[in-house]
């Protein structure tokens, strides 16, 4: 579904990616783990057309999607949930979600989807009316999920959803990646809790310094002994 080769990309003259290449399958969770400054949200903002490369190609099935806008990429399917949920603190959390419909290929149908998308998230149905900036931290990051649901991806990034939870609301948010796959959309996940995140994927990349280092299934890399080194504390 998604075929990233050998891409450069960086911010002004600081080159993050070099000679980047994944590949995720349709039906997959497909995790990317790092350290921080490692070059993983600048890969998926890459993907998503808020980088532009300076070298290689971008196919989201089989569509070249490198010199793309973003709302193009995000109008064919290609949604990222971005980092630290970025939601909009004094709108309510209806109205939260509702800005992930904006695109005009999503927008019909966007009643039953919200009710589809807050079966999801029962907790946050209870609070749909609430100032989104009320919320915890949990809830906050489900709700920036929702409304990547909104936009009816069927491949969906998610940059580090577990990020600053509760130890005992992480085990839900891999629960709830789970459950959104299981649905039928792709994902391909960035995180730092690297056991969690490796125990649900079926393929998993590890990047060092803008470049892959590894690649193997989610199982394999949990047996690697550079990963249960250096990101599982093994």
């Amino acid at each position: 579904m998604l075929k990233v080769s050998e891409v450069r990309a960086g911010y002004g003259q600081t080159v993050i990616l070099q000679d980047m290449s994944i590949q995720v399958g349709t039906g997959e969770i497909v995790t990317l783990i790092g350290s921080n400054g490692a070059g993983k949200s600048t890969l998926l903002r890459t993907i998503s057309g808020l980088v532009k490369p300076t070298a290689g190609r971008i196919l989201f099935d089989g569509v070249d999607i490198t010199d793309m806008e973003p709302a193009d990429i995000v109008g064919m399917g290609l949604v990222q949930v971005p980092e630290a949920r970025q939601l909009f603190p004094v709108m309510t959390v209806r109205d939260n979600i509702l800005m992930g419909g904006y695109h005009p290929n999503v927008r019909a149908g966007l009643a039953a989807r919200l009710d589809t998308v807050l079966d999801i998230f029962p907790r946050v149905r209870e609070r749909v009316d609430q100032m989104a900036g009320s919320l915890s931290g949990g809830e906050q990051q489900m709700v920036a999920i929702a409304r990547g649901l909104m936009a009816s991806p069927r491949l969906l990034m998610l940059d580090e959803p577990s990020l600053g939870l509760a130890p005992i609301i992480v085990g839900q948010m891999f629960d709830i990646v789970e459950k959104i796959r299981s649905m039928g959309t792709t994902v391909l996940l960035v995180e730092q809790k690297a056991f969690h995140a490796l125990k649900i994927a079926e393929r998993a990349y590890v990047i060092e310094n803008g470049s892959i280092v590894r690649e193997n299934t989610g199982p394999g890399m949990l047996s690697d002994p550079h990963v249960k080194t250096a990101y599982l504390g093994i």
